[in-house]
């Protein structure tokens, strides 16, 4: 069994625990902290799916070769924004 452990969680965290019990939401000030924790560990595991996809994702762009090279991706929006700053100089001339 687990000791209970002791957190200091700042008053504007004590307000939030204190107005929630108000509410007759919750019993206590534990049933309070577990039901965020629940929230955070829900957030974290949809995030680590998150990641996963986006690698999967990469992945499958790499072996498919729809990859351009970032000094080509580069190289054209450098062209694209010295494009429209020129555009907007000659416009200002007018």
């Amino acid at each position: 069994m687990t000791m209970p452990r002791s957190f200091a969680l700042g008053g504007h965290f004590e307000n939030f625990i204190d107005e929630q019990l108000r509410s007759g939401r919750y019993n206590n000030a534990s049933e309070v902290v577990r039901d965020g924790l629940r929230m955070l560990e829900d957030r974290e595991n949809l995030r680590q799916l998150q990641i996963a996809e986006i690698r999967q994702s990469i992945e499958a762009s790499r072996k498919d070769g729809r990859t351009t090279p970032a000094d080509e991706v580069l190289s054209r929006l450098e062209a694209k924004y010295t494009a429209m700053s020129d555009q907007a100089e000659t416009q200002g001339d007018e």
